[in-house]
């Protein structure tokens, strides 16, 4: 079954080393791993749970590295049209950062950043459906959260370009906006106040666990460092907020409920 459209349906790892990198989420998530050959001494790694992808991995380039691209993750979101969804993108004050191209047997895709600067992916399909639905089994990504100084132009973005719905409630951090793509949960935002320091607008993705303070020890005990130390949302479960050993950071969460989708 896929994804329905204007839904996060696939996550990417950018790293310095691919090995390192592919060790570490193994270990910690319970993946195995599919070794793509893209010719050039290139390879792309599929990390999957019961046979099914769920997300990918690659090493960096050396064009990358030069213009100080650090490893980080990039969260995919489906689209019918990536050139249209890329032109209102724009038009709607995003910036093109790559594309759109195709990617033989994949599908087609662009990188931009939104008008706060964050970076995200669009994505559509040509022979790759994105991750396999897995609900929020531990391993899967089930959540994507924005983190952005301005809010207001992030959800102005945001709707306007996928047609989300934009939910406020307070939280533990001050307001925190729930969008929905047709009533379905989509993502977060919430805002990067000054105490976070120069940590630029980006779009954090969330793997299920069953056991967040154990992923956080195994994450710590294999060379990932804390920066969020586990925490609890009220009706929601338990997070934490780390960096895997090449530097690149995610979240953990335990869910009070795992039957509720949250993606």
């Amino acid at each position: 079954m896929a994804l329905p459209p204007k839904t996060f349906c696939w996550v990417e790892l950018g790293t310095s080393d691919a090995a390192g990198a592919r060790t570490f989420y193994t270990g910690l998530l319970g993946f195995s791993t599919d070794d793509v050959d893209l010719g050039a001494s290139s390879t792309y790694t599929l990390l999957k749970m019961e046979d099914q992808n769920i997300v990918g991995l690659y090493t960096l380039n050396e064009d990358q590295k030069q213009q100080g691209i650090s490893p980080h993750w990039l969260s995919y979101v489906l689209v019918d049209d990536v050139d249209e969804s890329a032109r209102r993108a724009t038009a709607l004050g995003g910036t093109l950062s790559m594309g759109p191209f195709d990617v033989p047997n994949v599908g087609r895709m662009a990188m931009l950043r939104d008008p706060t600067g964050a970076v995200f992916a669009l994505f559509q399909t040509g022979g790759h459906e994105g991750a396999a639905p897995m609900d929020n089994k531990p391993g899967m990504f089930c959540w994507n959260e924005l983190s952005t100084r301005d809010t207001g132009a992030a959800r102005k973005f945001y709707t306007e370009l996928l047609g989300w719905t934009a939910e406020d409630s307070d939280g533990p951090m001050g307001t925190y906006t729930t969008f929905k793509n047709d009533g379905r949960l989509a993502g977060g935002m919430l805002t990067l106040s000054d105490a976070m320091g120069d940590i630029p607008p980006h779009w954090l993705v969330y793997f299920a666990v069953e056991d967040c303070d154990g992923a956080v020890d195994k994450a710590s005990g294999t060379g990932g460092r804390v920066v969020v130390p586990p925490s609890d949302i009220p009706d929601i479960g338990r997070f934490s907020v780390v960096t895997d050993p090449q530097g690149a950071a995610f979240a953990v969460i335990q869910l009070a409920a795992p039957e509720a989708n949250l993606e």
